[in-house]
């Protein structure tokens, strides 16, 4: 049960120090369509979000507790700040596609900051358990959102530097695009599988980038064996 708290948690504080800085970033442009909405805020009541913040965190609990007894993989996403990409300035310059890759690469780069932070306090014996996680979420978290399919951040990236027809295609996507992403990487390969047909692409890339992510915080941190 401590692993299910220690998970929930910690995606928690993923997720929503991930949309802030998405807030933040924006801000610091000239945007404060996020400041006026109130979610420029530490409250996690501002960003929750019925599917990704509180429906998948407790399935994706209940279900590993019930099939492998512990709690082995946690995700999930706060509702998405909102960005006028219209009022998006540095100086003098104004190209809202460009200045919206940098609103974009914000959210990810939170949570590898994050997950860097993480390891710098693992040495804390009392919470080295919490920890380990919170660097595994925040690492899972910043590789997953920079899949180049919107509305992930990868793909508002995408978006930003595509030249314009290419760019307004990519874009249409953004309406199916979570459910394309979460029928790709979760849905088809459970069906598959029933049929002893391998697709699993979401995992079998976490399982090379992950590990070699994890060691680069580690040695980053001058954890030079790991965890």
């Amino acid at each position: 049960m401590i692993e299910a708290i220690y998970g929930v948690l910690a995606t928690l504080i993923a997720i929503i120090l991930h949309e802030l800085a998405h807030g933040l970033a924006a801000w610091a442009m000239g945007d404060t369509t996020a400041k006026a909405a109130g979610r420029l805020s530490l409250n996690p009541l501002k960003h929750v979000d019925k599917i990704g913040t509180v429906f998948l965190p407790i399935f994706l609990v209940v279900s590993q507790l019930a099939t492998i007894g512990r709690v082995a993989f946690m995700f999930g996403w706060a509702k998405p700040v909102p960005v006028n990409a219209q009022a998006l300035h540095i100086g003098a310059s104004h190209n809202p596609r460009r200045l919206m890759v940098l609103v974009a690469l914000a959210g990810p780069a939170m949570n590898f900051a994050l997950a860097i932070l993480g390891a710098e306090l693992l040495s804390l014996s009392f919470a080295t358990d919490f920890f380990t996680y919170f660097i595994a979420v925040n690492l899972v978290l910043g590789l997953f959102n920079l899949i180049p399919m919107p509305p992930m951040d990868g793909g508002r990236v995408l978006v930003g530097v595509l030249p314009l027809r290419a760019a307004i295609w990519v874009s249409g996507v953004e309406k199916y695009g979570i459910m394309l992403v979460m029928l790709l990487l979760f849905v088809l390969p459970t069906v598959l599988q029933q049929f002893n047909v391998h697709f699993d692409p979401m995992t079998d890339t976490f399982n090379t980038v992950l590990p070699w992510a994890m060691d680069m915080v580690m040695r980053i941190t001058g954890h030079a064996n790991g965890v």
